[in-house]
């Protein structure tokens, strides 16, 4: 509420025209708008909120932001409205580009399976420098794109996360049992087994959480263009905001028995739906401007990942054994797809009740500036 102090200082006592006082604070907002529905979202983004409105004889902010809409001097005939109100367009290009990653992920396993010794190696590299490159062009255009720059520790993060889907099960129980004894050989059945059923649904599931992120803005700002308050808008979200991600989860729990059906491996569902879920949420809070709860959860996660086969493996080092007992007493009782499933769940959970806050705003749903 810094910012009505600062008004209320600013304005004499019993003065006849509050509303005037807060249009010459926030004439840049108020110009710049191109429909009530953005000064609303910004006096809000400012700590404006419907109780405030009161104190400038209107019932909600939507209806003060009409008013000081309508007080802005135009010249010309105000533009069209701009997506705060209407829904993203589908995009072809969007869609191909959501499914290439996936598509890439399939020739990538198939290539993996086909071949063997270095040739196969070669097709490995390939293969992840392309899934690398679709994922980043995907990312970049439709609704998983987002409005700012994405920090580079939250792609090293993920990459990392990615990394230990497909390796480091098979590295924790080779560990577990005084392995590993050789490199990974590309097979489910070496010394150090690899899962590829969870990455290529991971990458298959772009789509899904393309549409998703999609179907959420539409939803929100026909929300955001219905609503007479803040209170209401919010209340109004989270319940869009839940849908869209048991959507994103019942697609990808059907994307991950098929492929689990098909390259015959063991059904590794709660630790994907962990995984996949929590990068969802973490994209979903990017899109909108939400980097840095998103930053520090991604890295987080990685670190506590990354802990559990170090910390077996420091434990063969004389006197440091009691290193390895939390990893054993978990991995013992539920398996050592326990740690991948606890540490992202818990990272999800936690993202999910950020979100349920961060995402209802009407200040999260203002589209960026176009460049100068």
């Amino acid at each position: 509420m810094t910012d009505l102090g600062e008004l209320n200082r600013s304005t004499p006592p019993g003065a006849a025209d509050p509303v005037k006082a807060l249009l010459h604070r926030h004439r840049d907002l108020c110009e710049r708008a191109v429909d009530p529905l953005e000064i609303a979202a910004g006096l809000e983004a400012h700590g404006i909120t419907d109780r405030t409105a009161a104190r400038f004889r209107h019932r909600d902010v939507f209806s003060l932001a009409e008013e000081l809409y309508a007080r802005v001097p135009r010249d010309e005939t105000p533009p069209e409205p701009t997506p705060t109100t209407t829904a993203p367009k589908r995009s072809t290009g969007w869609t191909v580009l959501t499914l290439l990653p996936g598509a890439l992920c399939v020739a990538t396993v198939i290539a993996l399976r086909l071949t063997h010794g270095q040739t196969r190696l070669y097709a490995v590299a390939a293969g992840a420098l392309a899934i690398t490159l679709a994922l980043r062009a995907a990312l970049r255009r439709g609704p998983l794109s987002a409005r700012t720059a994405i920090p580079p520790r939250s792609a090293t993060a993920t990459c990392w996360l990615l990394t230990y889907a497909v390796l480091g099960d098979g590295l924790l129980d080779a560990a577990v049992t005084g392995g590993p004894d050789g490199l990974p050989d590309g097979t489910a059945e070496g010394d150090w087994p690899i899962a590829l059923a969870p990455v290529t649904a991971l990458a298959l599931s772009c789509a899904p959480a393309a549409w998703a992120a999609h179907l959420f803005t539409a939803r929100v700002r026909r929300r955001l263009a219905s609503s007479r308050g803040l209170e209401d808008f919010s209340a109004s979200v989270r319940p869009v905001l839940i849908g869209v991600f048991t959507l994103f989860l019942a697609a990808l729990t059907a994307l991950l028995t098929a492929t689990t059906a098909l390259l015959d491996e063991p059904l590794a569902l709660p630790a994907t739906l962990a995984l996949g879920g929590l990068l969802f949420l973490a994209r979903l809070l990017t899109i909108h401007g939400f980097t840095h709860a998103p930053r520090v959860i991604l890295t987080v996660t990685a670190v506590a990942q990354t802990a559990g086969p170090a910390t077996i493996l420091m434990a063969r080092l004389p006197g440091w054994d009691v290193l390895a007992t939390p990893v054993q007493t978990l991995t013992s009782a539920w398996g050592v797809a326990a740690l991948p499933t606890l540490t992202c769940g818990a990272a999800a959970l936690v993202l999910l009740l950020h979100a349920s806050r961060k995402l209802p705003r009407a200040s999260a749903h203002i589209p960026p500036e176009p460049p100068q």
